[in-house]
């Protein structure tokens, strides 16, 4: 089953825009919040439509579009992503088209001449295009009723992905003051929701948020050891076969780690910034069309990642603020099947993305602007690294939403595999006490040497290893001890400061605070999280390092028949040059393997299968079926 349940038939909109849906997407119901996003569309009422990502918000403007006179304009801001979009519903059987700046002069001009002629419904540009002077022109000549803005929170400077184009549109609504305006994005707080209102000047509109939580993902965060690698491919064991992202912070961590995972026998791609044009264009495209299923990038990749069947997200850092967090796990799990975010974090990471915020404050009067803003961030998305609550219901509550369940069974605090720290109090006294020892002037290394008891050249030359809490922590890891030294700056009982260090440049050091005394005189008491590493295996239970979403997801499926329609669907799309997401989804080929439609008619009542594929693939996978039924 679809683990995204639709609440609503697609015949509560009306029997024309019910059969668009049913002909062009095989959709017969609807999932939460697209009846209303859909019927304002319809009504020429503006709008705001948070919904997460693989919620369904593109269906909002595309199904509106099409059963309605006039241009529908959709704002988008990579060349990728409206290029994917209008791939899948030119093989949907939809008229869409998109400009921008990768199209030859005569493509253009015969864009602007289907424009004319009124023989488009959708049209996708970017913002920069749209604010051309002479396209503007053009579009207020033909007559445009609606204007859709995808990854709206790209408007505001309280985002987590501001773009200052997107600013330009404010002026929408002064030139195009007859069509309605359209906002959608995944990731927005009640402050960002608010933003966008302002600044696109929407008139009465729908404000519609739907629920912030992903049932189908399971979170876990770990602490990021020394052999990153090692832990890295424990992920990837997990998940053979399938497509995933790994992020890194930086451009050289996606270069060292994709060679590193190239050598180990994984196919990897690399995807960053200072990379050419083609060669991030090669990647992207041999990830959609699953020639590659690992592409280890920074977050430049984020955005434009069209693919459905994306099975896990890793990051190797920790994300610069819970929006970002949200956008980039995001990308796992679109087509609402299970999925499994990993996040290797250090506390260190705090302390790079700190360094990289101030220097582009620094070197960019208006990054300085959003400077207290994206520490803000940070500090978030740090305090969640580091909490010990339920990971669905941390999200959805900073979202402003209240989550219900007890356990959400899809987290590493659910499914047990974190456990508090025994004696953490003590041990919080222990680290504490050293600090104040050897009187706040080191960092978090020298700390954990002294308290292992670790008899350095350093140590020696300081005498530190006659002071009383010298191998206090001898028996406990030193990456362990590492991790509670941040989980205490976390808990703001230590904090961690840059001082001059007489060299010309600045060295990080942990020192004391108030709240330092209050642990240890015994009167704030805190808790230390230890992590309990998944177990390798195949996927299938949380004991394999997966979550009961699996389970679910597969209850049914014959899943040697899905790895052979998954390989004819990966040679029909070889063959038009498409995606193999765009000829079906992961979920529609299960349900296939489910229920073994006998005939093109039961294939048709499958969610997932319009007319158009229907007519274009249908017979094929049919015998596909067959021929696997005689054959077993």
């Amino acid at each position: 089953m679809d683990l995204v349940t639709p609440t609503l038939p697609a015949a509560a909109l009306g029997a024309e825009l019910a059969g668009s849906l049913a002909k062009h997407w095989g959709i017969h119901s609807l999932r939460p919040l697209q009846q209303p996003a859909i019927q304002a569309v319809l009504e020429g009422r503006d709008s705001l439509v948070v919904l997460p990502t693989g919620g369904g918000k593109s269906l909002c403007y595309q199904a509106p579009a099409v059963v309605r006179d006039g241009v529908t304009v959709v704002v988008s801001p990579l060349i990728s992503l409206m290029k994917d979009q209008v791939d899948g519903l030119r093989e949907s059987g939809v008229d869409a088209i998109r400009l921008d700046s990768s199209l030859s002069a005569d493509e253009r001009f015969k864009v602007e001449k289907q424009l004319r002629e009124g023989k488009v419904s959708l049209l996708f540009v970017s913002p920069e295009r749209l604010m051309m002077y002479d396209f503007m022109a053009l579009l207020q000549e033909i007559g445009v009723n609606s204007i859709a803005i995808d990854e709206a929170h790209c408007i505001s400077q309280w985002g987590h992905d501001f773009r200052p184009e997107y600013r330009q549109l404010k002026r929408l609504r002064e030139l195009f003051p007859r069509a309605s305006l359209h906002a959608y994005t995944a990731t927005a707080t009640e402050r960002v929701r608010k933003d966008i209102l302002e600044q696109l000047g929407l008139v009465n509109p729908e404000i519609l948020v739907g629920n912030f939580d992903r049932p189908n993902l399971t979170y876990r965060i770990l602490p990021r050891r020394g052999d990153l690698l090692s832990q890295v491919l424990d992920v990837l064991a997990r998940h053979k076969g399938e497509g995933g992202v790994i992020y890194c912070i930086s451009r050289n961590d996606v270069n060292t780690l994709s060679a590193q995972l190239n050598k180990a026998g994984v196919k990897a791609m690399a995807y960053h910034a200072g990379l050419t044009p083609q060669e991030r264009t090669k990647t992207q495209d041999a990830f959609l069309e699953e020639s590659c299923d690992v592409v280890v990038a920074t977050v430049a990749f984020g955005m434009g990642i069209d693919r459905s069947n994306v099975r896990f997200v890793l990051h190797t850092g920790m994300p610069k603020s819970l929006e970002a967090y949200q956008q980039e796990t995001g990308r796992a799990g679109r087509d609402g099947l299970e999925a499994e975010c990993v996040l290797l974090s250090s506390g260190q990471d705090f302390f790079t993305w700190k360094g990289l915020m101030e220097r582009a404050a620094r070197e960019n009067q208006s990054e300085q602007a959003h400077l207290d803003s994206s520490i803000e961030h940070l500090n978030e998305m740090w305090r969640y690294c580091r909490s010990s609550v339920c990971r669905h219901r941390s999200l959805v509550n900073y979202f402003g939403q209240e989550y219900d369940k007890p356990s959400c069974g899809a987290c590493d605090h659910c499914l047990g595999e974190t456990v508090m720290v025994d004696d953490a109090d003590i041990i919080a006294q222990k680290i504490i006490s050293c600090v104040a020892r050897v009187k706040g002037a080191y960092g978090i290394g020298y700390y954990v040497s002294v308290l292992r008891g670790e008899k350095i050249a350093k140590i020696k030359e300081r005498g530190h290893e006659s002071i009383s809490t010298f191998g206090l922590l001898k028996e406990h890891d030193a990456q362990n001890i590492r991790d509670w030294v941040y989980q205490l700056i976390g808990h703001g009982v230590l904090r961690h400061v840059e001082i001059e260090s007489g060299f010309g440049k600045p060295i990080s050091v942990v020192q004391l605070n108030k709240q330092s005394m209050e642990v240890l005189r015994g009167e704030k008491k805190l808790r230390l999280l230890a992590p309990v590493k998944p177990k390798k295996g195949a996927r299938g239970g949380a004991s394999s390092g997966a979550s009961r979403k699996d389970d679910d997801g597969w209850d049914g499926v014959d899943r040697e028949l899905f790895e052979e329609l998954r390989s004819l669907r990966k040679s029909i799309a070889d063959e038009i040059g498409m995606p193999p997401y765009i000829v079906f989804h992961d979920a529609t080929l299960r349900e296939f393997a489910r229920s073994r439609p006998a005939t093109l008619e039961q294939m048709r009542g499958i969610s997932g299968v319009g007319d158009a594929k229907l007519r274009n693939f249908g017979e094929k996978f049919r015998e596909c079926i067959a021929a696997y039924g005689e054959a077993t």
